[in-house]
């Protein structure tokens, strides 16, 4: 189930991505944009709590924030960018149209009271770790690429290829993004799924 916070979210990097992509050439343009990214995100959710279920865990989606500007203690800015909505606008307009970035949403996560190592009859499970994180940032970028070929199979190369863009994004192991949460969680898992990724954003660069 998704919360009103997390609809609000979802909707909100919709349009403005949406709207990034199509500059506005055309109202049809704009909502094919649109709709794409909205199946393209939601896709990723639902994989992502899934695999939450799985380790009895709860995830809630969010804006990805900048909140700090250095390395050292106290670097804070005083509130915190919305980069999943500005730097979307800014590639975009600062690329002429021809980039756009794809990494709006972050996640929490919060085991549940009850998570008990007995479903598993293991007690490694008891506690969530960047392995467990790894693993759930993990599950949302394979949704993409297997929607991505899915895409390609149904002859819908547009919706195949900004899933594949989608995952490429997210696998930068950049700020709180997935792909920093694979990184430290499992680098061989980060090794595996950017290669997956590169070779798929490569072949669908070169598909149309």
């Amino acid at each position: 189930m998704l919360t009103k916070k997390e609809t609000i979210t979802i909707v909100m990097v919709t349009l403005v991505i949406g709207f990034a992509i199509s500059l506005m050439e055309s109202v049809k343009i704009f909502l094919y944009a649109s709709l794409f990214i909205f199946l393209i995100i939601l896709i990723n959710l639902v994989a992502k709590k899934v695999t939450s279920y799985y380790y009895d865990s709860n995830i809630e989606i969010k804006l990805w924030e900048i909140k700090r500007y250095g390395y050292r203690a106290g670097y804070y800015f005083k509130n915190p960018i919305p980069a999943g909505v500005i730097i979307p606008l800014i590639t975009t307009a600062l690329s002429l149209g021809y980039i756009t970035w794809l990494a709006p949403i972050t996640f929490d996560v919060k085991a549940k009271i009850y998570r008990a190592a007995k479903r598993h009859n293991l007690y490694k499970y008891s506690e969530m770790t960047e392995y467990h994180l790894a693993h759930i940032a993990a599950a949302g970028i394979i949704a993409n690429l297997i929607f991505g070929i899915i895409g390609y199979l149904i002859n819908q190369p547009q919706f195949a290829q900004f899933n594949l863009y989608y995952a490429f994004y997210n696998m930068i192991p950049f700020s709180d993004l997935d792909g920093s949460k694979i990184f430290f969680g499992s680098l061989v898992l980060w090794i595996s799924l950017a290669t997956i990724v590169l070779i798929g954003l490569i072949f669908a660069i070169f598909a149309i």
